[in-house]
């Protein structure tokens, strides 16, 4: 249980249920900071105008529903319990800043429109342009899923080469020290150059951003494998495919997952400003289009969309990392 919701606990009296089990008191303060921004959107007047203030109002009451019932349905145990009492104090503290952005832009004009929005011009945003932002999330992962995949596979194995042969790394290290510190958007104007359609130009641009650390991650992982765990392997007759299939390469591997991370977010970095060059769609793409326009709540809803699409490619990240590193749990 974190500091915060053990303050909570401390300051708000613990009321009895029927069955005996306590409130959830971050529940309660959640419950009310939503219903807060309900209120706000339903009671007070607008000074500028976004719309949906009624849908908006209606999903945060469902939401402060939600809360309460969980606050006097509290489950005594699983992983459930466990995070709500994680995530109670983010759960109150969204709730205060919906209310408090509801005021400053919508109900008072302290935060002036076109430069700032209202939740409920996100909302709005969201309900108004739906398909075409749903083809534009298409065309984004589209394209970052395969300029990722390709940069990931083509660095990985570089990068095995790298660290493994002398050889290799003797041609091939300079060359990479030369462009891995060139930032991938740099290459924009060579690749539109020779790339026929600015897809695939773009594709090249984040495989280029996604396999750079890939590249230099894994063939450091390669060549900080302890050279006793390759003699032990000799002297039991492996070879050198086993030596780096059985040895090296898993040995690698959580350096390996350090450089997908930073590929991952650099690759999404360069994917925006590559659809805002070039794509004719993309999440990237309509940024660009609505800030040409003073379209800045649409711009902002784009953002919170891609924010929510990087975070849900790091958990999946994660969890693919979890599970193919299972065997060091215990071990290192």
């Amino acid at each position: 249980m974190s500091q915060a919701t053990d303050l909570f606990n401390a300051v708000a009296p613990l009321a009895a249920r029927p069955f005996g089990r306590p409130i959830w008191t971050p529940g309660l303060f959640a419950a009310a900071s939503w219903a807060a921004a309900a209120l706000v959107t339903v009671t007070l007047p607008n000074v500028i105008a976004f719309g949906s203030d009624e849908l908006f109002a209606l999903i945060t009451g469902l939401v402060a529903i939600v809360f309460a019932t969980l606050a006097v349905a509290r489950p005594s145990r699983g992983r459930l319990r466990e995070t709500l009492d994680l995530y109670g104090p983010w759960f109150i503290a969204v709730g205060v800043w919906l209310t408090l952005w509801e005021l400053t832009t919508a109900k008072t004009g302290w935060l002036p429109k076109p430069f700032f929005s209202a939740p409920t011009g996100l909302l709005h945003v969201y309900v108004t342009d739906w398909d075409r932002l749903l083809y534009c999330i298409a065309y984004s992962l589209r394209l970052w899923g395969l300029g990722f995949g390709i940069g990931a596979v083509v660095g990985y194995v570089a990068g095995v080469a790298l660290g493994w042969s002398k050889a290799f790394a003797y041609w091939g290290m300079p060359i990479l020290k030369l462009i891995g510190p060139v930032p991938a958007t740099a290459w924009i104007p060579v690749t539109f150059y020779f790339f026929p359609t600015t897809f695939d130009a773009s594709v090249f641009i984040v495989a280029l951003g996604s396999g750079i650390p890939v590249t230099i991650l894994t063939s450091s992982g390669i060549a900080d494998v302890n050279p006793v765990y390759y003699d032990v392997g000799r002297n039991l007759g492996a070879r050198p495919w086993y030596l780096i299939t059985r040895i090296a390469i898993p040995s690698a591997l959580p350096h390996t997952f350090v450089g997908l991370f930073m590929g991952l977010y650099y690759s999404i970095a360069v994917l925006v400003v590559a659809e805002m060059l070039g794509a004719k769609y993309g999440l990237g793409w309509y940024i660009q289009f609505q800030t040409n326009y003073s379209g800045y709540a649409n711009v902002y809803a784009t953002i919170v969309i891609m924010a929510l699409l990087c975070a849900g490619l790091v958990k999946l990240l994660f969890m693919a990392r979890d599970r193919m590193l299972g065997w060091q749990k215990g071990f290192i």
